[in-house]
C-alpha cells in the first residue's frame, strides 16, 4: 500500500488533489457535496487498490449509525496478513462514537489499510477533517460544477481520459444540451465515445442530442426567483416549444420557492441550519441568495399559485403553458416585494 502522500501546492490545503488524480493511501479524505465527483473519486482508489492488491478485503461503514470499536475491529491485522480497503461514507452526519475512533486511529493509520473518508460538507467533525488535512493525508475537494466553463473543463476531461478527439464548439454544444447533472454529461460522454468514430463535433451532438435545450427547468426557475422574468419566460416558452414537459417545469419553480421559505426568516450558520432542514450547506446559502429580496408574504402568494400550476399541468386546466407563464410571471414579480 502507499504510504502517507507528499504534499501539493493545489486546490484549497497543501494536500490537496483533483478527483482525477485520487490514490490509495492510509487515510484519503473525499469532501465535498458533488456526490457524483465523489463517487468517481471512491471508484478510482479502488481500481487502484485491485491492481495493487487484487486479494484487498472492502469493507462498508456509515458514520452517522457507528458502533464504538468498529474501525480498530477492522483495521486490525488479520491471520493471513490481508489489504483492507475501508470505506466509510456520511462523515457530515457522524456520531460521536466514529468522531473519537477516528481521530484516534488518523493519529497513527495501519500500514495494510487504505482508510477513505466522505464528508458531504458542513462543519460536523471539524475536528476530524482538521487532524486529517494536518496529517499529510490526500484530499479530494468534491465541489459541484456551476460554472459552464468547468463543465467544459470536466468534458474535455471525459475524452482525454478515453483518448477521444471533441472539438470546442462540440464541448459547448454538449454542456449546453447535457450540462444540468455531471452524471448525465458523463453518460453523454461514454455514449458519443462509444458511438462515434473519428472526432465529435457539433454535428456529433446534435444528432444525439439535439432535443435537449439549454434551459433546464431549474435555470428557468433560478431566473424567475431572481426577477428575470422577460428572461425566464423567454426560456421557458423555448424549453416547452421543444417538446419539454410543463410538469417539471413547475415541480423546479416550487422547490425553490419551498426552500426560500425554509430559509429567509431562519437564523443560524448555513452548516446548522443544514443540518436541520435536512439540506447540503450549500443549498442553504444558495437559498439565502435567492431570498435577499423576498417577504414571507411573497413566499406565500407564489405558494399558492404554485399550487394551481400543479393542478392545471397534471390536468386540471385546458392550458397548461398559460398556468406556467403566470406562475412564472407571479413569481419574478414577487421578488420586487
Amino acid at each position: 500500500m502507499s504510504p502517507a502522500p507528499g504534499k501539493h501546492k493545489t486546490g484549497h490545503s497543501q494536500n490537496s488533489v483533483s478527483w482525477t488524480e485520487a490514490h490509495p493511501a492510509r487515510v484519503v479524505l473525499v469532501v465535498g457535496p458533488e456526490n457524483y465527483l465523489g463517487t468517481r473519486a471512491f471508484d478510482l482508489i479502488r481500481r487502484k487498490v485491485r491492481e495493487q492488491r487484487p486479494e484487498t478485503e472492502t469493507i462498508h461503514l456509515n458514520a452517522s449509525n457507528y458502533a464504538a470499536g468498529q474501525l480498530e475491529m477492522h483495521a486490525s491485522p488479520s491471520l493471513f496478513g490481508d489489504a483492507k480497503l475501508i470505506e466509510v461514507v456520511q462523515l457530515e452526519q457522524m456520531n460521536d462514537d466514529f468522531l473519537t475512533d477516528a481521530l484516534q486511529y488518523a493519529s497513527e493509520p495501519a500500514p495494510d489499510v487504505v482508510l477513505v473518508l466522505r464528508h458531504g460538507g458542513g462543519n460536523r467533525g471539524k475536528k476530524l477533517l482538521d487532524a486529517v488535512q494536518q496529517s499529510g493525508a490526500p484530499v479530494i475537494d468534491c465541489q459541484p460544477l456551476k460554472k459552464d466553463s468547468d463543465k467544459a473543463a470536466f468534458v474535455a476531461s471525459e475524452f482525454r481520459a478515453s483518448r477521444r478527439r471533441i472539438d470546442p464548439d462540440a464541448v459547448r454544444a454538449l454542456v449546453s444540451a447535457v450540462g444540468s447533472q455531471l452524471s448525465d454529461l458523463a453518460a453523454a460522454c461514454q455514449q458519443l465515445s462509444l458511438d462515434i468514430e473519428g472526432s465529435i463535433t457539433a454535428e456529433s451532438v446534435e444528432k444525439y442530442y439535439g432535443g435537449r435545450v439549454e434551459a433546464t427547468a431549474f435555470k428557468v426557475a433560478d431566473a424567475a426567483l431572481a426577477g428575470r422574468g422577460g428572461q425566464a419566460l423567454s426560456m421557458a416558452r423555448h424549453a416547452l416549444a421543444t417538446g419539454v414537459d410543463p410538469v417539471p417545469l413547475v415541480a423546479a419553480l416550487a422547490m425553490k420557492v419551498r426552500t426560500v421559505g425554509k430559509v429567509i426568516q431562519a437564523s443560524g450558520s448555513s452548516a446548522q441550519l443544514a443540518k436541520d432542514l435536512g439540506m447540503a450547506p450549500w443549498q442553504v446559502e444558495q437559498a439565502r441568495r435567492d431570498g435577499r429580496s423576498w417577504t414571507p408574504e411573497a413566499v406565500i402568494r407564489s405558494i399558492k399559485v404554485l399550487a394551481e400550476a400543479d393542478a392545471q399541468v397534471k390536468g386540471a386546466g385546458r392550458d397548461p403553458v398559460y398556468a406556467v407563464e403566470r406562475a412564472i410571471t407571479v413569481i419574478s414579480l414577487a421578488n420586487r416585494s
